[in-house]
């Protein structure tokens, strides 16, 4: 279980930072803002954790040290939480609309000499991650503007 756990957060940082941040897939896919609020929160969370806990112990006292831990684990949490979203997300298989389009644009790419190879029927969300990684950066702004 635990072992699985933890393989979930790697496939969710590595999805994380294999996902293209650009603006026009935000609203097609979650993952721009998820990616967006999970990496300011593996920020700011650790920060808001402690100043939590230790305004509760310096406003409550030391008797309020169970439900101070209880929050700074809360705050702790939330970065972890998105993360395993981006986790499970990035093994999801992909539906076969995504897929057909997905097969489309690689198509589109490997006709402009780059290399990038189909998906297969099992593809998931981290392979089309990696092709539109590639799109983005090797493709101009007008084959974007199409869609």
């Amino acid at each position: 279980m635990t072992v699985k756990v933890f393989k979930t957060l790697g496939d969710g940082r590595r999805y994380m930072k294999t996902w293209p941040m650009v603006k026009q897939l935000s609203f097609y896919f979650p993952e721009y803002r998820v990616v967006k609020a999970t990496q300011l929160a593996i920020r700011l969370m650790p920060l808001l954790a402690i100043a939590a806990a230790a305004s509760q112990l310096y406003l409550y006292g030391w008797d309020f040290l169970p439900q101070s831990i209880t929050v700074a684990l809360f705050f702790v949490s939330l970065p972890i939480q998105g993360l395993l979203w981006l986790g499970w997300r990035a093994t999801h298989p992909l539906p076969l609309t995504l897929l057909d389009w997905c097969n489309n644009l690689s198509t589109k790419l490997q006709s402009m000499g780059i290399a990038c190879a189909p998906l297969g029927a099992k593809a998931c969300y981290l392979d089309m991650a990696v092709i539109l990684k590639i799109a983005f950066e090797r493709l101009d702004n007008s084959y974007w503007e199409e869609l």
